[in-house]
């Protein structure tokens, strides 16, 4: 059997809240909120017995999702959130905007910094990267309107 569809990106914050309202403020929906905990859980992510406070965000186009997760048990054990764009392994998820201008407004008063700079590739799209709140990197990409 084939790939069925990608169902979610999973990102480890501390402070729930905080990480909620910045993703809301970009544009995703949160789909609801729950605890997981129990043995079983612990046995899909060989953590051993568990209990996670979980978000789940929706795109506005619904055909993707964000995994938002505190751990309560266990203790988070490491930090990746400053790690630079060319760290090996998971870094950053990529998100298409109408104006990112206005989006990099919006998100700068839940502690959005730009990476490096805004750059136009090939006047086809206007790039950045930004970190948000507990330095979570992510990509903006506006598409340009053909010249």
């Amino acid at each position: 059997m084939a790939l069925k569809r990608m169902d979610n990106v999973g990102i480890v914050v501390e402070d729930l809240g905080a990480a909620i309202e910045f993703f809301r403020e970009l544009g995703l929906e949160l789909e609801g909120r729950a605890t997981v905990e129990g043995e079983w859980a612990g046995r899909v992510t060989g953590l051993g017995d568990q209990r996670v406070e979980i978000a789940m965000m929706r795109t506005p186009d619904g055909h993707s999702r964000l995994e938002l997760s505190r751990f309560i048990e266990p203790k988070v054990i490491a930090d990746h959130r400053n790690a630079p764009v060319n760290a090996l392994g998971y870094l950053r998820v990529m998100f298409a905007v109408d104006d990112l201008a206005d989006t990099l407004e919006r998100l700068r008063p839940h502690g959005a910094q730009v990476v490096g700079e805004v750059v136009d590739y090939q006047n086809v799209y206007r790039l950045c990267y930004i970190r948000g709140p507990e330095g979570i990197l992510i990509g903006l990409a506006q598409e340009l309107a053909p010249a």
